[in-house]
């Protein structure tokens, strides 16, 4: 049975969607899928927009590509919306962004239910608005119960500062009689961030073209496979998650090993 099957008639027979669909393998799906949505800015500057129309249009391609990734059998996306430093742009724009996260999530709750998807975010909930938690809020126990797809929100998040608080917990814990540091593991430091129930992503996508990561999820992406799209965020559609899923496929993933026929040559040369 083709995957198609699974967006009934959402797309266009004959379609170029179509065609990147029957390519991919849904056996070889990643299982957590992680964006950074960049471009807004520049969208909005190329139609001589202000910078919140780019925002806004930002968020029509946030819909589309949490509705294909669920609708296609991902288990989990998690998407770069708001950053620590993102508070150092001017109130107007902050404001403005932080007014379309309150209306997706007043808009979309009923979207997310009918998709089975369930919503949480990440990052410092201090320094957000009141309104702002409170959809965010309503959204967790509106959506908590669904058994589809996670939809994670990096909102107020930082990479670095995620990894700090995380080493902060374990140096309070090592006051703990009998806990020794030096047995601190890695799963330790995993635990204790705030992806402590997500598996690291297995593909990061960017738009935009810009080659950085941009102080996300530094600790998760240690061997995630990396794409870059020089589509800009707004302009993002099914397609083009498509066209990413479909070159993570390509892609043999050995975390830092070697490939196995390689590593049989290895092991041959090395017993003569």
């Amino acid at each position: 049975m083709s995957n198609t099957l699974k967006f009934d008639s959402a797309i266009e027979a004959g379609s170029v969607d179509e065609f990147l669909l029957t390519q991919i393998d849904p056996e070889r799906l990643p299982s957590h899928i992680a964006i950074i949505m960049d471009g807004n800015g520049r969208w909005a500057a190329r139609r001589n927009q202000p910078r919140v129309a780019g925002h806004r249009a930002g968020a029509e391609a946030v819909r589309a590509t949490v509705e294909a990734a669920a609708q296609l059998g991902i288990s989990f996306l998690t998407l770069y919306a708001f950053s620590t430093e993102n508070w150092k742009r001017p109130r107007l724009e902050v404001d403005a962004l932080m007014g379309l996260l309150r209306e997706f999530l007043r808009k979309e709750i009923r979207s997310l239910k009918r998709n089975n998807i369930r919503f949480q975010t990440i990052g410092r909930d201090q320094g957000l608005e009141n309104a702002v938690s409170r959809e965010i809020d309503r959204a967790r126990r509106e959506t908590g119960a669904n058994t589809g797809m996670v939809l994670t929100v990096a909102l107020n998040y930082s990479g670095r500062s995620e990894i700090v608080e995380a080493c902060r917990e374990l140096a309070r814990e090592c006051l703990i009689p009998g806990r020794d540091p030096s047995q601190i593991s890695e799963l330790d430091i995993e635990q204790h961030l705030f992806t402590k129930c997500l598996p690291d992503p297995d593909l990061l996508v960017r738009t935009s073209g810009e080659m950085r990561v941009s102080n996300f999820l530094l600790w998760q992406i240690a061997y995630s496979e990396i794409y870059v799209t020089d589509v800009l965020w707004p302009d993002f559609r099914r397609v083009n998650l498509f066209e990413a899923i479909l070159e993570y496929q390509k892609r043999e993933r050995r975390y830092g090993d070697v490939k196995p026929a390689a590593r049989s040559s290895l092991i041959a040369a090395n017993m003569k």
